[in-house]
């Protein structure tokens, strides 16, 4: 428990700085980072091997173009370069066949797509709500993105050890409770409620923070977005849980000490990031 404490403290300071480069190129490329370490976990996990690298190394530039696509030039790379990935696959596929699965191989592209299209979302709000014309709602809705996968899985966490009677999906997370699950929804809604709260507080002080309009019906909409996000938070714990039972692993890494891999501590992250993205930019900005 030291270590997993330790640990999130040191994320949280680590998180604050990269945020703070939130305006710069920096910020892409550390996303990137990330993203990369993930696919890389999820290639080790699946267990291909060293002659296979082909499928990870294709990857790679994707992933960079991806995530620094909200700069014009690569904006119009990002089709184009998605047709030869989808066609240099086929043609993998034809010249391995017999020697790779296609299940697995299919594995690794649909699980990085997710994976990538998560990462992806935090590019995409820093695009659509530029610091110059939005001040920092970009930011609050990245940290809003966190606290419902982060808060909602402390407070399921924390629910199910007082209150778990009911197993939730025994086969693939048997800790899981029903209970655990309720809290955990119950607690996503009030951490969205409390961080628009702070966010409202502070903008009110701050002119140019902020140019989104939090009244009343942002806070039920913040509430009921959470309330979605927290299903989707334990789906995407599901999901990445049962990809390692399938695997026969206990964690996707061990970048953070306690805590696991890249996927471990975003696994519920996943689902959630791109769809808050979406209905946020809807209601609010279009």
């Amino acid at each position: 428990m030291k270590t997993r404490v330790i640990t999130a403290i040191v994320g949280i300071i680590v998180l604050i700085g990269v945020m703070f480069t939130f305006n710069t190129l920096l910020f892409n490329l550390v996303i990137a980072a990330i993203t990369l370490i993930a696919v890389h976990e999820i290639y080790s996990a699946l267990g291909f091997e060293k002659k296979d690298w082909l499928m990870y190394a294709m990857l790679i530039p994707y992933t960079l173009l991806v995530m620094t696509s909200n700069y014009q030039i690569m904006r119009r790379l990002v089709m184009p370069v998605s047709f030869l990935l989808v066609t240099f696959y086929a043609i993998y596929l034809v010249v391995r066949n017999g020697t790779i699965s296609y299940q697995k191989a299919s594995g690794l592209l649909m699980f990085s797509g997710i994976v990538i299209f998560c990462f992806y979302s935090f590019i995409r709000l820093k695009e659509l709500l530029p610091v110059e014309q939005y001040g920092y709602d970009a930011v609050f809705f990245i940290l809003l993105i966190l606290c419902f996968a982060w808060g909602g899985d402390t407070c399921a966490y924390f629910a199910g050890r007082a209150f778990g009677k009911h197993k939730l999906c025994p086969v693939v997370s048997p800790k899981k409770t029903v209970e655990g699950a309720v809290g955990g929804v119950l607690g996503t809604m009030a951490f969205g409620v409390i961080i628009t709260l702070v966010y409202s507080v502070a903008a009110n002080r701050m002119e140019a923070f902020t140019r989104s309009n939090i009244g009343v019906s942002m806070y039920v909409i913040i509430a009921l977005l959470g309330c979605v996000a927290a299903v989707l938070g334990i789906y995407g714990d599901l999901f990445a849980s049962v990809v390692k039972r399938q695997c026969g692993i206990k964690d996707y890494g061990t970048i953070f000490p306690g805590h696991g891999g890249i996927l471990d501590r975003f696994d519920s992250v996943m689902f959630i990031a791109p769809f808050v993205t979406m209905v946020i930019t809807a209601v609010f900005y279009y």
